[in-house]
């Protein structure tokens, strides 16, 4: 493990491993870097792959108050740290934050992203604007466990799946993230695609998304493959939000090499 320092002071970890060109893998909702390590092994053998901790998240640190600037630069002086410029892949709401980070002229060189949690049209701003409230609410009461049940009622997830969640092993290192659903609710903006922003990205991109998610992540992925400069869709057979490593490493591969 290594450790870079944020513009702000805020020490952020990470791990490379393999040689090759540089690749960051940027982690989702309520994951640490350790979740990326399967995929990164697949892909070490052709990329230096580089995972890391997100502010707030695993060995980490963070500073109050958050913006997604903020992120931005954490993902900057990882990038740097790789020896940039770097290919970014991210997954779901950290596909979110590769496209601010491309957006805003970092050194990337291509970028990748697997069903980025947009809403095309926009969220319903009432249902979003409810979660948000209660979210801030849960957090501020240091309620982790009842900000990461919301969060999972609010992406659809069944009351069973919840409660098993509840009682699984890992539920503490949930709980332990659960500040940070903020900072991923923040990335969104209002939840629809941000058109404007996706214009500025100018590096080649492929978007993909599962065969077997819902219809709203489908269209979701090809909105923002659509309006990006130099973007590509694809769907992965048979995969969903939970997308297997497998299948990552081999669109990746065939996208990011000569």
């Amino acid at each position: 493990m290594d450790t870079v320092v944020s513009r702000d002071g805020t020490p952020i970890v990470y791990e490379a491993r393999g040689e090759g060109p540089a690749l960051v893998l940027v982690g989702g909702a309520m994951t640490t870097g350790e979740h990326a390590a399967p995929l990164a092994d697949l892909l070490a053998d052709s990329f230096t792959v580089v995972t890391y901790d997100r502010r707030g998240r695993g060995r980490s640190g963070d500073t109050r108050p958050y913006a997604v600037r903020r992120e931005v630069e954490d993902l900057a002086e990882v990038i740097r740290a790789a020896g940039g410029p770097a290919a970014l892949y991210g997954v779901s709401s950290g596909a979110a934050l590769v496209l601010h980070a491309a957006s805003a002229g970092l050194e990337v060189s291509r970028v990748a992203l697997y069903e980025p949690p947009f809403t095309v049209g926009g969220a319903d701003p009432s249902r979003r604007e409810a979660y948000r409230s209660r979210l801030v609410a849960l957090l501020a009461a240091d309620d982790r466990g009842g900000a990461v049940e919301l969060f999972m009622t609010h992406i659809g997830l069944p009351p069973g799946v919840i409660a098993g969640a509840r009682q699984s092993p890992a539920w503490p290192g949930l709980e332990a993230v659960a500040p940070t659903l903020a900072y991923d609710d923040a990335l969104l903006g209002d939840g629809a695609p941000p058109l404007d922003r996706l214009t500025l990205v100018s590096v080649p991109a492929l978007v993909m998304a599962g065969s077997a998610s819902p219809p709203a992540m489908t269209e979701a992925a090809r909105t923002v493959a659509e309006a990006l400069p130099d973007g590509t869709y694809r769907e992965l057979d048979g995969q969903t939000h939970d997308v297997a490593p497998e299948a990552v490493a081999a669109a990746l591969r065939e996208f990011l090499l000569p």
